[in-house]
Parts: structure tokens; C-alpha cells; sequence
């Protein structure tokens, strides 16, 4: 793992007004050891969108989420104000800009993505899913900015 990575995760972790609140506090060994157990868990959360099939990361007025398979971590701000986002994306998972997204109806009309890699094969009515690149291809239609794109490339 890159020092740039931990320094990033230990500072983040450290920021929350509840370490810094435990520190002011006097509770220093506390405050260090649910850090070091919120750095864990944050780099098994870049372990699992760097190995995970359908990982994502999107961003949109309503905030930015982390989209790995069943789990979702999430925050009201936009990806600027979110480095464990920001990390996945670095790091090279596909990330989803819906802000510049107008057509918010057939936004909320989309499939989802499916959670484990599987695709349905009716995928239409409540609870469908679409891999993550037919939804990439759903989303960039309406407007949304793509980065890490993980669909093959098509010479012409």
C-alpha cells in the first residue's frame, strides 16, 4: 500500500470530530485505536473496489457514493470532500459524474447495477440490474462524465 494512501486515511480518520473530541478529552488511546480500526476498514473498502467486478463510485447533487457490490459508503458531499472516494477513483475505479445529469426522471428510472456481477436476464420491472457497463452506457446517454471507463475500447 502507498504511504500517500495511509497518510490520507490516517488524516481523515483522525479529523472526525469524535477522535478529535476523545483526544481533546484526554482519551488519546481511544482516539488512536478506533483510528487505526477506521483505516482498516477504509483500505478493505479500496481492496474491494479495486478487485470488485461492479465497483463504482458516483457522484451526484444528493452526494458521492462508493458502490461495492452489497456494501455502500456514502457521503452528503461531493467527491472533492470524500478521499476515501476520491482514493477508489485514483486508484482506478470507474467513477460516475451525474451532476451535469438535467433528466432527472429517467435517472430514477434506470436499472440498477447488479450487486455481485450477475445481470438479469429480464431486465426490466422493479428490483432489475444491468452489468456496471450497460449502465455506464444508460448514464452517459443522459449526460453523465465517465472516468476510468471500464468498457473496451472500439476502434472505428
Amino acid at each position: 500500500m502507498q504511504s500517500g494512501v495511509l497518510r490520507v486515511l490516517r488524516a481523515t480518520a483522525a479529523s472526525w470530530w469524535r477522535h478529535r473530541e476523545l483526544r481533546r478529552t484526554g482519551q488519546t488511546a481511544l482516539a488512536q485505536r478506533l483510528e487505526r480500526q477506521t483505516v482498516l476498514r477504509d483500505l478493505g473498502y479500496l481492496k474491494q473496489a479495486a478487485s470488485l467486478p461492479n465497483a463504482h463510485v458516483i457522484c451526484g447533487e444528493g452526494g458521492t457514493f462508493l458502490h461495492l457490490g452489497w456494501t455502500t459508503v456514502s457521503t452528503f458531499a461531493p467527491i472533492e470532500r470524500f478521499p476515501l472516494a476520491a482514493l477508489a477513483v485514483a486508484r482506478g475505479t470507474p467513477f460516475i459524474d451525474i451532476r451535469s445529469v438535467t433528466d432527472v426522471t429517467a435517472f430514477a428510472n434506470l436499472p440498477c447495477v447488479a450487486r455481485d456481477g450477475s445481470v438479469d436476464p429480464d431486465p426490466c420491472g422493479p428490483g432489475r440490474s444491468v452489468s456496471l457497463t450497460t449502465y455506464i452506457d444508460m448514464v452517459e446517454a443522459l449526460g453523465a462524465k465517465i472516468a476510468n471507463d471500464p468498457r473496451p475500447r472500439q476502434s472505428t
